[in-house]
């Protein structure tokens, strides 16, 4: 794996400056050519219950439907949460899911299942928070509410950015509530929502473990000389509008880019990251998450942490490390959030609590 770090030409983690400082850096380069600049959090979260179930699943488990609400430069926004919480556990710790459709359970996820381990389960729809339309596109849901005339700066802030802000104001409200594990709420993504997840936690301190899920190019895989998605592909589609604009600058250019997603995982540690792969998803790259995880031990190591662990080769389908503060799995398959991931997720957070 060292050897594959060095033909990636990966970019220095750390410097000579002090960590915080280092850090900072790292921070506003993400900013500056990939994410964007996140505006001032809203001073307050004002919630509304919309629905109520005490006896959901038979009755093991409350499920709530709130609302919730902040202000905006361009006036109030809202948008739905649903929240699951297993009667059989005290103070649950929490399951923020960053969701692809509003419809729960569905095929991915397992509501019940999540619930009979202990946790609480919170979903949002990423559309709730803002459309994912493509192509520049920032007329409707959170975006209309700070782009004007779909025109940003170079360093404005994109979709991933404003889902990765929705998200966080979905923790402002869960740690209000007095029966969740306040210091124990995880967020969870899939694909672009791996990439959301990471962001809000690299953000957001609350976030005490992200789970990535086949997150990619601008997720948690290296995606510098790796031969997999390019920004053209994203021009292509049109989900550059997930970046700030400077992002296209380095169209055709991807090694000249001054990052790689390394960075991203260094500004979570010490905190808990867990990168889950598949073997047949060649675009997200499961060797470059690998070795982004390894590039990020650096920062884990200042800490006196681990980071990844037992991570000299690209490990066996099936094979789970679990060992330090970066968690990955292999898994078998192609580009979808499994009933595998979530058992593994939970399993992970389980061992971290009992060590």
């Amino acid at each position: 794996m060292q050897q594959l770090l060095k033909e990636r030409e990966i970019l220095p983690l750390l410097n000579d400056k002090p960590w915080e400082e280092r850090r900072k850096e790292l921070f506003d380069i993400l900013c500056e050519y990939a994410y964007g600049y996140t505006p001032k959090a809203p001073e307050e979260v004002r919630s509304k219950i919309i629905y109520e179930d005490k006896n959901a699943y038979a009755g093991k488990v409350f499920e709530q439907h709130i609302e919730i609400s902040f202000d905006t430069p361009g006036g109030e926004y809202s948008f739905p949460i649903k929240m699951f919480i297993p009667f059989a556990a005290e103070k649950p710790p929490v399951l923020l899911h960053l969701a692809f459709r509003p419809e729960v359970p569905d095929r991915y996820v397992p509501a019940e299942e999540i619930c009979d381990h202990g946790y609480a389960l919170v979903v949002v729809c990423y559309q709730d928070i803002t459309p994912d339309s493509y192509f520049g596109d920032f007329s409707a849901g959170l975006a209309a509410k700070y782009i004007k005339d779909n025109q940003r700066r170079p360093d404005e802030w994109g979709k991933i950015g404003m889902w990765a802000f929705g998200a966080s104001r979905v923790i402002d409200y869960l740690v209000t509530r007095d029966d969740l594990d306040k210091n124990e709420i995880s967020v969870i993504g899939h694909s672009r929502l791996g990439k959301t997840a990471l962001w809000c936690a690299a953000q957001d301190a609350r976030v005490y473990c992200v789970m990535a899920n086949n997150a990619g190019y601008c997720g948690a895989s290296l995606s510098k000389n790796s031969g997999k998605e390019r920004i053209d592909m994203f021009l292509e589609v049109g989900s550059y509008d997930w970046f700030c604009p400077r992002f296209t600058e380095f169209n055709h250019r991807d090694n000249e880019k001054p990052y790689d997603q390394h960075f991203l995982l260094a500004l979570i540690a010490p905190r808990y990251i867990y990168v889950a792969s598949a073997e047949d998803d060649f675009a997200a790259d499961p060797t470059g998450e690998l070795l982004s995880c390894i590039a990020a031990n650096d920062a884990y190591k200042l800490y006196g942490k681990n980071g990844v662990c037992n991570a000299d080769k690209l490990p066996p389908v099936g094979t789970k490390l679990h060992d330090g503060e970066i968690g990955y799995h292999l898994r078998a398959g192609s580009h979808f959030l499994s009933r595998y991931d979530w058992l593994s997720f939970m399993e992970f957070l389980d061992e971290k609590r009992n060590d």
